[in-house]
Order: structure tokens, then C-alpha cells, then sequence
């Protein structure tokens, strides 16, 4: 082990006997008591030791060796140490990308903050280039997630739309001036390639029972350009996704309005259908309205903010990102809201339907868990 504390958090004395690292209350440590030596045992700590080199080099700071060892420990505990050299034959693969993986920087600090142990961020980043990913839609939301999956190092992003790009397409981050007139699948398909840092790994491991080395997806991002169906989605159109047992999250923007999720989890988190029988339960009406918003005449041009569908795809991202890294974000099983001009951002749990044919009705729904909203303290030995 080479340990390294983390760089992407800083670090500030509190006091003479104290110090802090961190300056957001999502992430911050207090570590302490401190004293002068150990304090200055701490500079040592920039992944380019092992453990025999950093004991010797403590000795002349009259630190003895199980005070290191202790020390170490209690620093990885809080989550405050990685370790260059770990994360699994993956990590040393994306090792070997200089040039990609200067690119992600900025991501694998990021994942180091995020993910505590010593090589989580470089695994996960690792991680993400087997994954497939779909995106349904390549208007000015859909087209956005798709670039910033694909340069956050997801290793294949598919987008899937019709007809061809048009004027309103275009979007910083998204689909360009060029691609007008062009097809929208094709402009896409260019999008995320421009985005990616780098190829994806040729040796993909074959899902399961699926043939010619093809991965199974990972997840569906549901964006398409007609924000009602993002927002109303149709229940059957994602009964193969429930049947399959494929996660999907759904998003978009609708009069002004964005949304993120829900984020499903088939069989365990409310669907498109569970959203459509909740509706009837609590609108009578609602059946005859949908129908008409379904045939009725749609307008030309969707009301659909530039600044507002960047910030959607942003978060959508950000929440697809997430889930993929393994964890729960804030949309599985909830939607999030933000309207102009005041986006006051609010969510929505949605509850699973005992009625709905996909069975999430008789399940416990996904619990996240959140760090604390302070800094937490670390005692330093």
C-alpha cells in the first residue's frame, strides 16, 4: 500500500490541536488531537511511501511504528486516504490510458470523495467502461446526457431517435449547428463519440446468456424530445424493461417545467405503470384528459428552456452516474421538479401500486442512506 491523502479534499488547521479536511459539510473530517510531529507525518502522506519507507521516515520525527500504523488506519477509516496502486486489474488497465485518464481528473477526485475506501474512485471510473447505456431521445435534454455519459467514461452510450435534427435540437453540450438536417440517431452516435475521452475496452465481458461478447444494458434514460411522454410515460412501452428487469429513469422538460425520475427498479421501485394507476386513483378525470393530450394537435416548437433542459440533463446525469457507480440517487422512486422562472427545486415520492402488474407494490422500495450533515470527528491516536 502507498498511502496517499485524498487531494481533491483540503486542508486547514482548526486550531493548535486540530485539523480539518474538507470545506463542504457533506464530506468534511476533523482529525485530532494533533500534535507537531504528526502533523508534519502528514506531508509524507502523498502516495509515494509504502508503509516500511513512511515507518523509518516517521522515526526521525520520534513517531514510533504502531503509532503510523494506527494513524493510517484511523485515517482510511474516516475515508480521508487512497492508495495509487489499488483498484483491481481494471483500475490498472485505465493506469495504463495516460492520456484518458488525465481526462477524468477531475471525476476520479470527485469519486474519491464520494467513495471512501482506498481505490474506490479509480474502480469505479474503471467500471463504468464496460457499461452500456441507452438514451431514448437526442433533443436538447436527451443528447446532453448522452455527451456527458459518454465523457464521464461510460464505455457505450446508444441514442435512439427518429427523423432529422433540427434548428431547436441544438444545444451547448448537445447536438450542433452542423447537425441540422442531418439524422438525429446519426448526429448522436457522433456526439458521443467527439465526448468520449477515449475508445472503450475491446475485450468486453459478454453478459450472461447473450452472445457475440454484446453487455447487457446497463441502464435506459428515458429523454425523449415530446416532454409528455417523458413526464406521462405509456406503461406498455417499458413492460419489456420490467419483464427484462432493466433499470430505466425517465426525464425531461414540460411547459417550462424539468423533471428527473423516477428512477425504476423493476420489481422493486414504482413504474410508468404504477405512475398511471396513481394518477387515476387520485384524478377521475385524468384518463379523459390524457387522451386528449395523446391525440390532440401538438405545437410546433416544445416550451422547453435552453438553461433549464441543460440543467435537467445535467442532473440526470449526475443521477444516472450515480446509480451506475452503485449507488441509490435521490430519483429511485421519486421525481424531481423545477419550474420558471422561481426553479424551486421539489420531490415527489412515488409509491408502488398494488395494482400494477410489476409486482413493486409487494416489495420495500430501495432506502438510501446520506452522510451527515456536519463535519465528523476522527480521533488521530
Amino acid at each position: 500500500m502507498h498511502p496517499m491523502l485524498k487531494p481533491a479534499l483540503r486542508r486547514a488547521w482548526r486550531g493548535s490541536g486540530t485539523v480539518q479536511f474538507g470545506v463542504t459539510p457533506a464530506h468534511a473530517v476533523k482529525v485530532g488531537p494533533m500534535d507537531i510531529a504528526t502533523g508534519c507525518f502528514l506531508e509524507l502522506l502523498d502516495g509515494t511511501r509504502g508503509m516500511s519507507l513512511l515507518r523509518a521516515e516517521a522515526r526521525a520525527l520520534d513517531l514510533k511504528d504502531h503509532q503510523v500504523d494506527t494513524l493510517v488506519a484511523r485515517l482510511m477509516d474516516a475515508g480521508l486516504v487512497d492508495d495509487i496502486r489499488a483498484g483491481g486489474p481494471e483500475a490498472d488497465a485505465l493506469r495504463s490510458r495516460a492520456d484518458v485518464l488525465e481526462r477524468h481528473r477531475p471525476d476520479l477526485a470527485s469519486l474519491s470523495v464520494v467513495h471512501s475506501e482506498p481505490g474506490g474512485g479509480l474502480r469505479r471510473l474503471a467500471a463504468r467502461r464496460s457499461m452500456r447505456v441507452q438514451v431514448r431521445g437526442a433533443g436538447r435534454v436527451g443528447a446532453a446526457i448522452a455527451a456527458v455519459l459518454s465523457g464521464s467514461g461510460v464505455g457505450r452510450v446508444e441514442v435512439l431517435d427518429g427523423g432529422c435534427a433540427e434548428p431547436c435540437d441544438v444545444a451547448p453540450g448537445g447536438l450542433p449547428a452542423s447537425a441540422v438536417g442531418e439524422r438525429r440517431d446519426s448526429a448522436a452516435r457522433q456526439l458521443v463519440r467527439r465526448s468520449s475521452p477515449g475508445p472503450s475496452p475491446r475485450s468486453v465481458q459478454p453478459a450472461a446468456g447473450r452472445a457475440g461478447g454484446e453487455p447487457g444494458l446497463s441502464l435506459i434514460v428515458v429523454a425523449p424530445r415530446d416532454g409528455l411522454t417523458g413526464y406521462v410515460p405509456d406503461p406498455r412501452t417499458a413492460e419489456p424493461w420490467i419483464t427484462s428487469g432493466t433499470p430505466h429513469l425517465y426525464a425531461g422538460v414540460i411547459e417550462a417545467t424539468g423533471f428527473v425520475g423516477p428512477l425504476v427498479l423493476p420489481g422493486g421501485t414504482a413504474c410508468a405503470g404504477c405512475l398511471d394507476l396513481n394518477r387515476r386513483d387520485r384524478d377521475q378525470q385524468w384518463p379523459r384528459m390524457l387522451a386528449q393530450w395523446q391525440s390532440g394537435r401538438r405545437t410546433a416548437v416544445q416550451a422547453c428552456d435552453l438553461g433549464l433542459a441543460t440543467a435537467v440533463a445535467g442532473l440526470a446525469a449526475s443521477h444516472a452516474l450515480a446509480f451506475l457507480d452503485g449507488e441509490l440517487p435521490a430519483s429511485t422512486g421519486a421525481r424531481w421538479e423545477a419550474a420558471l422562472p422561481l426553479l424551486d427545486w421539489r420531490s415527489e415520492q412515488i409509491g408502488a401500486h398494488v395494482g400494477c402488474s410489476c409486482g413493486a407494490g409487494g416489495h420495500t422500495e430501495g432506502v438510501r442512506t446520506s452522510g451527515a450533515g456536519t463535519a465528523h470527528d476522527t480521533m488521530a491516536g
